[in-house]
């Protein structure tokens, strides 16, 4: 038929696609969902106009590629949902998913901020929401957290440790864990005296943790 794309024109948009999909995963990864685009397509070893006419906008690109890197999150929850203790399904699926959060920039990026027009995205924040919730007023009912912890408290509280993350990882691969201890102790109705994870932060890391911060708000 007239104007259809030839067989190796096919085959050559798939690769670059597919190129640029790759790339854009590493980038995202190191960078966050602000990286140059630019910087994807010379990885990727395509011109620019090549990136956007597979696409049209940043959103695009985003949803295609943590589209399948976000339902890891989505089976975590499933499982907390399915835990008969509440405390344990909740701290399980906390952990779960900060743990993503410290492994890639681009998913911290995406969870603890907002993105329009990317659909994957909105679908995750929805599930989140719901998990959270759940798990906070199965765990209420089970008398295991407090009674006047919200919801919102609770998203709030893990959304701005989530923005910390890049910079704690900085300091040590796992330096996350013992704020979210914490975090996760203060959720209890009643104090348990049980050892914070990890090595806690020198004077120097914590500095430079901030210093990190700082730059993450210039930026």
């Amino acid at each position: 038929m007239v104007g259809e794309p030839s067989p190796v024109r096919r085959r050559d948009a798939r690769r670059n696609r597919g190129l640029l999909v790759e790339a854009a995963r590493e980038v995202f990864a190191e960078q966050g969902l602000d990286a140059p685009l630019d910087e994807i397509a010379r990885r990727a070893g395509v011109g620019n106009a090549t990136l956007y006419r597979h696409f049209p906008s940043r959103a695009a690109l985003v949803d295609e590629v943590f589209r399948d890197a976000l339902t890891g999150t989505t089976a975590a929850g499933e499982r907390a949902r399915g835990a008969e203790d509440a405390w344990a399904g909740l701290t399980e699926y906390l952990r779960a998913v900060f743990a993503g959060l410290a492994a890639d920039r681009g998913t911290n990026d995406l969870m603890t901020t907002g993105l329009k027009g990317v659909t994957s995205l909105e679908a995750i924040h929805v599930h989140h929401r719901e998990t959270v919730g759940g798990l906070l007023r199965r765990g209420q009912e089970q008398g295991v957290i407090r009674p006047d912890v919200t919801t919102e408290d609770l998203l709030f509280a893990l959304a701005a440790l989530g923005r910390a993350v890049p910079a704690l990882t900085t300091a040590a691969a796992d330096a996350w864990r013992r704020p979210l201890a914490l975090l996760l102790d203060g959720l209890r109705a009643r104090p348990v005296a049980s050892g914070l994870p990890g090595a806690a932060l020198t004077e120097a890391q914590l500095g430079q943790v901030l210093l990190d911060l700082g730059s993450q708000r210039r930026g």
